[in-house]
């Protein structure tokens, strides 16, 4: 029998390589094993409603977009036989990255021809999901002001950083860790199921996506002159050996504030109340991987530089390179 997959399609995720799926599919993906359908969100949940209805329809519902698309997409597939996988179009592309999914389109879907399935953890942040990272403090403060941005990509988000940070004040936070309990100020606190937000920036260097812990990373307070060191530790993946920082694993944690708590659930932004509820669902989601001996392409890393970068200008008189992004 083949194997019946739905792709759900954010239209307006990211930077625009989901234009170019549908073409990609009927080239790239294997017809003769695997029967295809094609979905268009129209709104936000909308992801989450079409794979929720997918479930049983389907052997495999394929998140195309950025983290958003993929957490709306993979909370509905939560502790069912419908698996998820992930052409990644979006800006951070976290899970997508930390599970070596390629970046460019038609090698994707060609991960999904292989049809190798692996079990990770879910967590839970007062019963939302969260299928990568989930954080409280500037990371959350952060994915509010990203939400609102026009320009969205990782040049934006870099700006947006940076415009930030001396700004933004710290909170004073109790926080509970399997029933020890801490109270102390900090920057950030973030709760990983994998090692990245995205981009290959790494906020819990050692987290696996499927020991049944949560990785908790708390950004203590610290003097405004060292945000570059942190800044270094979390991009040469050593923020786990800063003095500033406290990395522990955990099944359980409560964060408590006496102000409303922000924060982002895989990037997008939420309000938690003041107390939140943190708890790890281990092996909750089947999800599709390359098999191991799928090779990255050569050209990858390059593809991927070139999304760091913002586009080249256009001269006038000069025509566009075929296959430059708009």
């Amino acid at each position: 029998m083949k194997n019946r997959v739905l792709f759900i399609i954010n239209p307006i995720s990211g930077i625009g390589k989901q234009r170019t799926v549908e073409q990609a599919v009927e080239s790239e993906i294997d017809h003769e094993k695997i029967t295809v359908s094609i979905a268009y969100t129209e709104y936000a949940g909308h992801a989450r409603e079409l794979a929720a209805d997918a479930v049983g329809k389907s052997d495999v519902v394929v998140a195309v977009g950025g983290d958003g698309t993929v957490n709306e997409v993979g909370s509905a597939l939560i502790n069912t036989t419908t698996a998820l996988a992930i052409i990644p179009t979006g800006s951070g592309n976290g899970l997508a990255r930390f599970l070596d999914i390629p970046l460019r389109v038609n090698r994707a879907l060609q991960v999904i021809n292989h049809m190798v399935v692996k079990d990770i953890d879910t967590l839970l942040v007062n019963d939302q999901v969260s299928l990568n990272v989930a954080g409280i403090g500037f990371d959350g403060h952060i994915s509010h002001k990203f939400a609102k941005l026009k320009n969205r990509g990782p040049a934006g988000y870099m700006r947006l950083i940076t415009s930030e940070y001396a700004k933004y004040k710290s909170s004073v936070y109790r926080i509970s860790i399997d029933g020890k309990t801490y109270e102390l100020p900090a920057f950030m606190i973030t709760l990983a199921n994998s090692s990245q937000w995205g981009n290959n920036i790494h906020i819990a260097p050692q987290a696996k996506i499927d020991d049944g812990l949560i990785d908790v990373c708390i950004i203590k307070e610290f003097p405004i002159y060292d945000g570059p060191s942190l800044l270094i530790s979390i991009l040469d993946q050593s923020v786990d050996q800063r003095r500033y920082d406290v990395v522990t694993k955990a099944k359980h944690i409560v964060i408590e504030s006496n102000n409303k708590l922000i924060g982002h659930l895989d990037g997008e932004p939420i309000e938690l109340g003041k107390q939140a509820e943190i708890k790890i669902k281990p092996l909750s989601l089947r999800v599709i991987v390359p098999p191991k001996d799928f090779r990255k392409n050569l050209l990858d890393p390059l593809m991927e530089l070139k999304e760091l970068l913002p586009p080249l200008p256009t001269i006038p008189g000069i025509p566009k390179i075929r296959g430059e992004r708009e």
